[in-house]
């Protein structure tokens, strides 16, 4: 091929036309290159001189001049050769809680590779940030945690790219995928933070930033195609982008995943408090038998639940809608009011934008004054207290079509939970630990939507859908003989049932130190015979329990950690790995903090180092946390 380089504008290729006297091509080989070159941007042609070059290197061939390096004067003795440029790289960084991040990330790399990208996939945590102005081209994935706070394995990168020790990013192009639940007031927060940083560090986007809801498959597939095309170098690499806006695929080792789950057939359904206990807890065994859906111990389930029909009927009714009236579920699928409501969508959870829309549909002047800025602090109270019946009623919204209604409502999202088997301990079954939630608000009473399906509303023999979520940020650890000490309060001890099972039948021969708590010994001890069979066969090292109302002053697991501090600090120090399972706003902050004070009393440190100390652990994989 021959290009004039213009020596005045660098940046500007000529392109000659081709013909059979002026190039080794047939006729309709040089009529289709004719059509193709002039449509290419630089970096196309860049990459494609690059790729060109490497599949003459793979095939055993000499290079051509255009494959070469070549020096100044040789470009202009040989004023059609051009030089060879390396393909650039692509590096996605993921910062995930729960898994959907990395698994996201993996989907996209591997879309990536299809189209001859080079790519380079690692999770925050593994990344060294001062490399940061090493990189071309950077994709980010990641989720928001809590109160738009960066997931565990985030933290440092995040605390990195705010910092002073920042880079200037010129030569970086990024695009950023933040995940997020707009139940929550800070939406992707994390996501917006770092995209916004990046561009202040002078790095450009490579396409724009998409913020997702639980329901994520669409609008990420929208992104990885967007990512897909500014990274394709030629037509038929853009055509092969094109199919990212597909559902993202299941997994490879299933034909079920999130979006088409597997119908798991229960097996058993029984309370684990004792007659008395102010709490019902449920532990479900769940069959799947020729589902080809695989887990390890530290493993999420997530359950899609149904609304309870309770309150499908008392919103029917106050709406005065017709319940067998066919309303949209989806692309080109639809149902009946009453089964859209009970299966399909979100009733019990408000979010800013559905009251946004709301106001919008029913131009009600009460709700469209609390959407606005202003009433920032009254929104927030409104929605944390409040769900669809009393939105209806509270707002007077009869009169609004179903159809419309039901279109503006977000999909219902599974519920993730823990796992508390091993597949090595109970093969073709997975079992769980679920707390019932049931409280009186505002003259009414509410459900946990889940929970209390799981309660009232499962069987042995009902079927329920599922999916395994994989949660690569809390596993136990690759060496066998290394000590874990685990906390896990009330049902946060349901993923320590998995590993000590899985520790039993791995024979493995590490130290084990479990603290649990919860209200009462008598009624709230779970799996108490199980543990107490683990301590007796030395599967279970020690054990440290806390019932806070079997005395005056409540006890909670962080006071037995304080009380063996010594010890606790002498395996931390001698290379113990230490898992936190359970409430994130109280309970994990709690023990993070007596975590620090106990390494900082230890190891002579300031709380500074302490908080040092346990952020190494973090980033070495010895400190995992799976909060809710």
């Amino acid at each position: 091929m021959n290009w004039i380089i213009n020596e005045m504008m660098p940046c500007e290729v000529d392109i000659l036309e081709l013909n059979v006297t002026n190039s080794p091509f047939n006729e309709q080989q040089a009529e289709l290159l004719n059509r193709l070159l002039p449509a290419l941007n630089e970096h196309q042609r860049i990459w494609l001189t690059g790729y060109l070059a490497a599949q003459s290197s793979a095939a055993g061939l000499t290079a051509a001049p255009a494959a070469q390096a070549v020096s100044a004067e040789s470009v202009a003795a040989a004023p059609h050769a051009v030089p060879a440029v390396a393909p650039r790289e692509t590096t996605i960084l993921f910062g995930s809680q729960t898994g959907n991040g990395s698994g996201l990330a993996k989907k996209l790399a591997k879309r990536l590779q299809e189209q001859q990208v080079k790519v380079e996939v690692m999770s925050m945590a593994d990344f060294k940030p001062n490399n940061l102005k090493k990189l071309e081209d950077l994709l980010i994935i990641v989720s928001t945690h809590g109160e738009g706070e960066p997931p565990d394995n985030a933290i440092a990168f995040h605390e990195f790219l705010h910092s002073k020790r920042a880079p200037k990013l010129d030569q970086l192009r990024y695009s950023v995928l933040a995940l997020g639940d707009t139940s929550y007031e800070f939406f992707c927060q994390t996501g917006k933070d770092m995209d916004a940083r990046l561009q202040e560090l002078g790095a450009s986007r490579l396409a724009d930033r998409v913020d997702c809801d639980v329901d994520f498959d669409e609008p990420a597939g929208e992104w990885m195609k967007a990512v897909s095309e500014a990274l394709s170098a030629t037509p038929a690499a853009a055509a092969s982008a094109a199919d990212a806006a597909a559902p993202l695929s299941a997994d490879p080792d299933s034909e079920y995943s999130r979006t088409n789950p597997f119908q798991a057939e229960v097996l058993e359904n029984i309370n684990l408090n004792g007659r008395g206990s102010a709490r019902e807890t449920r532990h479900l065994e769940l069959s799947l038998e020729d589902s080809g859906l695989v887990y390890e111990p530290g493993d999420s389930l997530g359950v899609y639940p149904e609304n309870h029909p309770r309150l499908v009927d008392e919103i029917i009714e106050e709406m005065g809608w017709n319940p067998e009236e066919i309303v949209p579920t989806g692309k080109n699928a639809s149902a009946s009011l009453r089964e859209a409501l009970h299966r399909y969508y979100e009733i019990t959870v408000l979010t800013k934008p559905l009251l946004e829309q709301v106001a919008k549909l029913s131009g009600n002047e009460k709700l469209i004054k609390l959407t606005d800025p202003a009433a920032a602090n009254e929104l927030r109270a409104y929605l944390g207290e409040n769900d669809l019946l009393d939105l209806v009623r509270d707002f007077e919204l009869k009169g609004i079509a179903a159809a419309e209604l039901t279109g503006v409502l977000r999909k219902i999202p599974a519920r993730l939970y823990s796992i508390a088997s091993s597949p090595k301990a109970t093969p073709d079954e997975v079992h769980l630990t679920v707390r019932t939630v049931r409280y009186a608000c505002g003259g009414r009473d509410r459900y946990g939507v889940c929970s209390v399906q799981m309660a009232e509303r499962l069987e042995p023999g009902d079927r329920v859908p599922v999916f395994v979520q994989h949660n690569p940020n809390f596993k136990l650890p690759v060496n066998p003989d290394t000590p874990i000490i685990m906390i896990g309060p009330g049902t946060g001890v349901a993923p320590f049932r998995s590993f000590i099972a899985e520790r039993e039948e791995t024979d493995a021969r590490g130290k084990s130190w479990l603290f649990f708590g919860d209200q009462h010994f008598s009624t709230d001890f779970l799996y108490q015979t199980e543990w107490q069979r683990w301590l007796k066969d030395g599967v279970l090292t020690k054990m440290d329990v806390a019932f806070s109302r079997d005395s005056d002053e409540k006890v909670y697991v962080q006071h037995r950690m304080l009380e063996n501090s010594k010890e606790l600090y002498e395996w931390i120090d001698g290379g113990a790995a230490v898992y936190v399972c359970g409430d994130e706003k109280n309970m994990a902050h709690d023990v993070h903090t007596t975590l620090e004070t106990i390494i900082a009393q230890g190891g002579g440190l300031s709380p500074e180092q302490a908080s040092e100390y346990l952020l190494r652990m973090q980033q070495e994989k010895r400190y995992q946390r799976d909060v809710y």
